[in-house]
């Protein structure tokens, strides 16, 4: 069985034409990629995005745009997208499309406590180390 998104072809999903792509997303990206006029960073951050795949270097493009919808053309690009802290990288996969970058990109990390220290709790005060 060969991988499939939304029924086009991994193969072919990078050919999608725009109008297609379109039906095929969600109405809240779709509706994002309507207004990209009220947008000036999304519209500025795509033009970078077309200027880089005509140019020859192949390095990670860096962004600040978290809010920017994976389209069909960003498919094998690699992107280092701000969490707030620090840039992750990230590979763009055909199953990704329709979503957005900071989807891949998470701002909160896992925290995992231990138990309390010697002094913790009230309890804990007069424990002895030894």
């Amino acid at each position: 069985m060969r991988n499939t998104w939304k029924g086009v072809q991994e193969e072919e999903v990078g050919k999608i034409p725009m109008d297609v792509f379109m039906k095929l997303i969600t109405s809240r990206a779709r509706r994002t990629l309507e207004r990209l006029n009220s947008h000036p960073k999304l519209k500025a951050f795509y033009e970078k995005l077309r200027n880089a795949q005509t140019s020859k270097k192949k390095k990670p493009l860096k962004t600040h745009v978290r809010e920017a919808i994976i389209l069909p053309e960003m498919v094998g690009m690699e992107f280092l997208v701000y969490n707030g802290k620090e840039y992750k990288k990230i590979v763009i996969d055909y199953t990704m499309l329709g979503l957005r970058l900071g989807d891949f990109s998470h701002t909160t990390t896992r925290v995992l406590h231990s138990g309390p220290g010697v002094g913790a709790t009230r309890g804990s005060k007069f424990v002895p180390l030894k």
